[in-house]
């Protein structure tokens, strides 16, 4: 049994043992002196002897009685001795099992109690997790998010919160994977424990609370509990992400502003890409065919926290104009055109210039105040093209129903961004492939998107990275070992009929330390290889089926289906031999 499983058993024993222990006592006292009366005390004559009870007898009479049932006087007539003991004892041993009845309510309702119990069984759970899994700290909004698309990958996770309502919450949720809960402080190192943390298929803590100091707790525990474990945290303090950088080995710090700055600037230089974008991580009504271009000339934006400053860098590397409103005085003003002081009322944005603005961010904290600025901002001028900040995500009706044409939630980007990272971290270098300010790529990036439009098309699109090793590939590994070629261009026919495609696009083939954007076909696969691609959920199982089944594999490999039965080998071998000796004779 696991250390943490032990102690949490060790506890729930001591805090059942320490309630119960006088009641159980008792128990025991009353009935040994009940069973000791009966026995001792002389029954009726029978021939002229004077019979007693058995200890058997008394113990089996006050144990049926104890439950109000009543089998009469056994196994004799009682005497007026035995029958005036039996009463006492019947009254007092009902007033005791009332003090033990109690005891054990009061046990069941105690917090530590139940705490302790509901520790023992989350280590339970997580301990029968046999597949690689991932601890999530916090399990707001985003990490409700991240759970759900991590079980939809088929990746599993245990989820820590200090909220017990949201605990209650998971326990409601029809996730495809079982995900263990735990209400409690994850920066209490027990309980990071408990959550599996030093097993050795936990490959990564995810620390996104609402509080940026205990996501830095989480994250130096976990690297000095288990310092091969990744650590994803999310921060939105620049001092916080430098501490954090200096925890040593994987560290990816998510900062929700940062991120969205980024996909603004490529959006800019690659409109396909924010759709792309969009698209892949399943957002409600995203379509290959909806591009959205920034338009150019003057911009303003209302809050000048960490979203406006990040926004306002990536519109000004760009050579966009820019006018700020902000309450606050702000000292650093160089990438601002005009920085006006005061709230974003309809005054304050014909200062800033509206009539003439093509785009405005609402970027404050406040989803009400961002709704208001925005609906004035379309008073004064209908054109605008507008980007909004939402905070909280029970706010999504409101902001789907106002219509406007970029809505940045830092919830769901953390979770996408993480998500990412989870199940398809060679996304990263696909991007950057594509973002490569070099001739050709803006045209490379509307092809992939074309491909993507033909296969998927309107299906739910599937992010998969498949290593080529013997858990995941039996059939390829086999054919490897055996020296025979195996290249991505028959991985990727139908194994029900080879010359139809499967309906997914390959994005980057990892071999070593190179990697292969956009393979060829003939790309030759190597033992170890890790592979990215995007298809449906068909062409998911399809493809599955290739790697790990020797007779598909060789089917799309060569057209030929290989005989399955023995009879069918036989069949094959034989005749094959007499055709080759046949043939040799000629």
């Amino acid at each position: 049994m696991p250390a943490a499983t032990a102690t949490d058993l060790s506890r729930v024993t001591f805090i059942v043992l320490r309630e119960m222990r006088r009641p159980i006592i008792t128990l025991i006292v009353v009935y040994a002196i009940s069973v000791l009366g009966m026995v001792l005390i002389p029954g009726p004559k029978i021939d002229g002897e004077t019979q007693y009870m058995s200890i058997f007898h008394a113990f089996y009479f006050m144990t049926y009685t104890a439950t109000t049932t009543g089998f009469g006087e056994i196994p004799f007539t009682f005497s007026n001795g035995q029958r005036l003991w039996a009463i006492i004892c019947l009254y007092v041993s009902v007033i005791t099992w009332f003090y033990a009845i109690g005891s054990i309510v009061q046990l069941l309702q105690n917090p530590f109690f139940v705490r302790a119990l509901a520790e023992w069984r989350f280590s339970r759970s997580v301990n029968r997790i046999v597949e690689d899994f991932y601890i999530i700290c916090g399990f707001g909004d985003t990490g409700s998010v991240l759970t759900r698309g991590l079980s939809e990958s088929g990746m599993s996770a245990v989820i820590i919160d200090a909220d017990e309502e949201r605990i209650k919450a998971l326990q409601l949720r029809n996730y495809s994977m079982h995900v263990p809960g735990l209400c409690a402080d994850a920066s209490i190192p027990r309980h990071l424990l408990e959550a599996g943390l030093q097993k050795g298929n936990c490959k990564a803590v995810v620390a996104i609370t609402n509080n940026e100091e205990v996501n830095l707790k989480i994250s130096a525990l976990a690297r000095l509990l288990n310092p091969q474990v990744d650590i994803i945290t999310m921060s939105k303090v620049e001092v916080f992400e430098e501490t954090l950088a200096t925890l040593g080995g994987e560290v990816h710090i998510v900062d929700p502003f940062k991120t969205f700055a980024k996909v603004l600037a490529a959006s800019m230089l690659h409109p396909g890409f924010y759709t792309l974008n969009k698209w892949l991580v399943g957002e409600k009504g995203a379509t290959l065919d909806q591009f959205v271009r920034l338009p150019k000339g003057q911009w303003i934006i209302c809050g000048y926290g960490r979203m406006g400053h990040e926004v306002n860098y990536v519109l000004a590397k760009n050579n966009i104009r820019t006018a700020v409103i902000d309450p606050h005085e702000n000292k650093d003003e160089k990438y601002v055109d005009r920085y006006i002081v005061g709230r974003s009322t309809a005054r304050t944005l014909t200062r800033a210039g509206i009539k003439e603005a093509v785009g405005i961010l609402a970027g404050t904290d406040d989803d009400g105040h961002n709704l208001g600025i925005l609906l004035n901002a379309r008073t004064l001028n209908p054109g605008l093209f507008s980007i909004v900040r939402q905070n909280r995500h029970i706010n999504e009706v409101a902001f789907n129903t106002a219509q406007f044409d970029m809505i940045m939630q830092p919830s769901l980007v953390i979770a996408r961004r993480i998500l990412f990272l989870l199940i398809a971290p060679l996304l990263k270098p696909f991007f950057q492939h594509l973002l490569e300010n070099k001739p050709g790529r803006a045209e490379e990036m509307d092809l992939v998107i074309d491909r993507l439009r033909g296969t998927v098309g309107s299906s739910k699109p599937h992010l998969v990275t498949i290593v080529f090793n013997e858990e995941n590939s039996k059939a390829v590994m086999r054919s490897l070992k055996a020296g025979r070629r195996v290249v991505l261009g028959d991985l990727l026919k139908n194994p029900d009929d080879r010359d139809r495609s499967l309906d997914l696009v390959v994005f980057v083939v990892k071999s070593g330390e190179r990697i292969h954007v956009l393979p060829d076909a003939d790309y030759e696969i190597r033992a170890g290889d890790q592979l990215l691609y995007c298809g449906t959920v068909l062409a998911k199982r399809l493809f599955n089926a290739t790697l790990n089944n020797e007779y598909k594999l060789h089917y799309v490999q060569t057209g030929v289906f290989l005989p399955r039965s023995y009879v069918a080998q036989w069949y094959r071998n034989r005749f094959s031999r007499i055709d080759i000796e046949a043939t040799g004779k000629k």
